[in-house]
């Protein structure tokens, strides 16, 4: 089983829903960079359940370092979270153990582990298991941000309401980004926030779950970093982003808008502009041959409906093989991609961190 991801650092993940705790170990990191608790209790707090848009299981998600950690700064030794779970009802879950539910790895998991898996919760499989990951991912964005790198994500669509464009001017786009690091709900358009927030509660009183697609941008990443083909930013992000549990497709730039463009209208003019040398649009995202250009890192995420829904459903009772109708107790979430964002932004955090480091570790020994 694989849960170990990274090359110059590397993120190994542990844990299950209902277990006693979840947990990373980041290895590689820098020693002697100082943590700063309070932006990574933010990170933490923008991932928490609330409300009546979110599952009623509301965890304190205290994060706990266990190594790795000594006055305030990384020792340069593996660096391991810990984080309790405090508020599981594993009831909710018994009657569930055979019977399979729409949407979810339930079958897949008996199929890969005969019977074995922790089913509570979702066992490993969890979106809980991101807790950690959002964890890890504050401290890799700390590292970025002390360097000049800066991210941001938003809802760009929610079930068809549609947010506000990211305005590429840098005064604005600068603005934008401090705007929804610092919103629990990452809109830029305040009516689309509002109907979006409806649609959530509508789909919750239909016993129902709603997706939608974040968009996510990275400003003042360095040109030069990746590579052309298996460890492009890229394939990088994209291995990443399909480790969420409810991400289901990823786009660069224009994206699968290409498919409906000219080459004379997909490609991106080169000029120069104030001694730098720059594209004129930015429709690749930032990347050109799986490498960044210097312009902004644009990519999109799908996250699909949360698969847990009250309403009665098909299945099949995995031990005795016959048709059930299922109907799901407990709590669930009737959306989860406000939430997901910050797993999103921790989670390019510390692929675009690896790539860097990766690329200043080969450069060192260049003639």
């Amino acid at each position: 089983m694989k849960n170990t991801f990274g090359n110059h650092i590397s993120i190994t993940l542990f844990g299950e829903s209902h277990g006693e705790a979840i947990g990373a170990v980041l290895d590689g990191l820098p020693a002697g960079f100082e943590i700063d608790l309070d932006k990574l209790n933010w990170e933490m707090e923008k991932r928490k359940a609330k409300g009546k848009l979110s599952t009623r299981r509301q965890e304190a998600d205290q994060v706990q370092f266990v190594s790795g950690f000594f006055e305030g700064k990384t020792t340069g030794t593996p660096l391991t979270i810990l984080i309790a779970n405090t508020n599981t009802r594993s009831q909710d879950y018994a009657q569930l153990k055979y019977r399979l539910r729409p949407g979810h790895a339930d079958l897949a998991a008996f199929e890969k582990y005969s019977g074995y898996q922790d089913y509570r919760g979702g066992g490993h499989f969890s979106g809980r298991l991101t807790a950690p990951i959002v964890a890890a991912g504050a401290i890799c964005r700390q590292i970025l941000e002390a360097k000049g790198v800066r991210l941001a994500t938003h809802i760009q669509s929610l079930h068809g309401i549609v947010d506000d464009d990211f305005d590429f001017d840098s005064a604005c786009l600068t603005q934008q980004m401090d705007i929804l690091n610092q919103k629990e709900f990452p809109v830029l358009n305040e009516q689309a926030e509002e109907k979006m927030k409806e649609e959530i509660q509508q789909a919750s009183a239909n016993l129902d779950s709603v997706g939608g697609i974040l968009q996510t941008v990275i400003t003042g990443f360095p040109a030069g970093i990746g590579e052309p083909f298996f460890d492009s930013i890229e394939s990088t992000l994209s291995h990443l982003m399909f480790s969420i549990p409810a991400v289901k497709g990823i786009s660069f730039g224009e994206g699968f808008g290409f498919a409906h463009l000219y080459g004379s209208q997909a490609n991106d003019p080169i000029i120069i502009q104030d001694g730098v040398i720059q594209t004129q649009t930015n429709r690749n995202g930032g990347i050109n041959g799986g490498i960044s250009n210097g312009m902004p890192i644009v990519f999109q995420t799908c996250i699909k409906p949360t698969p847990s829904i009250y309403q009665p459903q098909h299945s099949v009772n995995y031990q005795t093989k016959e048709d059930v109708i299922l109907e799901i107790k407990g709590r669930h979430d009737p959306a989860i991609i406000h939430r997901a964002r910050a797993v999103v932004d921790a989670l390019s955090a510390f692929g675009l961190l690896d790539l860097w480091m990766s690329h200043q570790a080969t450069t060192s020994f260049e003639a």
